[in-house]
């Protein structure tokens, strides 16, 4: 993957929550893809107490974070990291399961709400700031009256895991360019291959 440039992304954060217990829950895809990048990358992601989670370095510079805090603390583990290492915001990307898109789409946004998702109403408290790249990753909605909480904790069927594997590997795909800063270009591949792949949210 390309070097990362000083005035780029420094900083790959995905959500989740530890355990082997969680390992497979849909609210973790964030987690799958930082495995995903770490094994792209020859990576190993090793505890780190600094920023109270699981971190690895690539040559280039590029950081890696798994927070260990739990999903509803993730901001706790970002600001932390990010406090230690002096990365401003803007050179963050967190990547995050979405209820409002269908499993396997896939969308690229910078700053915006937070959406109810706990993980990223931690980080805008704790960074004091929305301005940081997210990459959202559709897991799909219980429906109307439905349990989000035991959705979002519960494991996806195998026909949704297969799509939500495959956004993994589309992100991945585009991943230099969001790394190198060329924002329009990663918006441009992602919204292509996964115009298909649900609403435009």
């Amino acid at each position: 993957m390309a070097t990362v440039a000083d005035d780029a992304v420094q900083l790959v954060v995905g959500l989740g929550n530890p355990g082997p217990g969680h390992a497979g829950d849909r609210h973790n895809v964030g987690f799958w893809f930082i495995d995903a990048l770490a094994a792209t990358l020859a990576l190993d992601l090793r505890s780190d107490a600094r920023c109270k989670g699981e971190l690895a370095r690539a040559v280039s510079g590029l950081r890696l974070l798994k927070p260990q805090t739990f999903m509803n603390l993730s901001g706790e583990s970002v600001a932390a990291c990010a406090s230690y290492f002096r990365i401003v915001p803007s050179a963050i990307v967190v990547v995050h399961d979405d209820l409002d898109l269908p499993p396997g789409a896939i969308r690229v946004k910078r700053g915006g709400g937070h959406g109810g998702h706990n993980g990223l109403r931690s980080i805008d408290r704790q960074l004091g700031t929305t301005d940081y790249l997210r990459v959202r990753l559709g897991i799909g909605h219980p429906g109307p009256g439905g349990d989000v909480t035991a959705y979002v904790l519960g494991k996806p069927p195998a026909d949704d895991r297969r799509l939500l594997d495959a956004a993994i590997r589309t992100v991945l795909d585009a991943f230099d360019s969001l790394c190198t800063g060329d924002l329009t270009r990663a918006m441009n591949v992602l919204n292509r291959r996964t115009a298909n792949s649900g609403s435009n949210n």
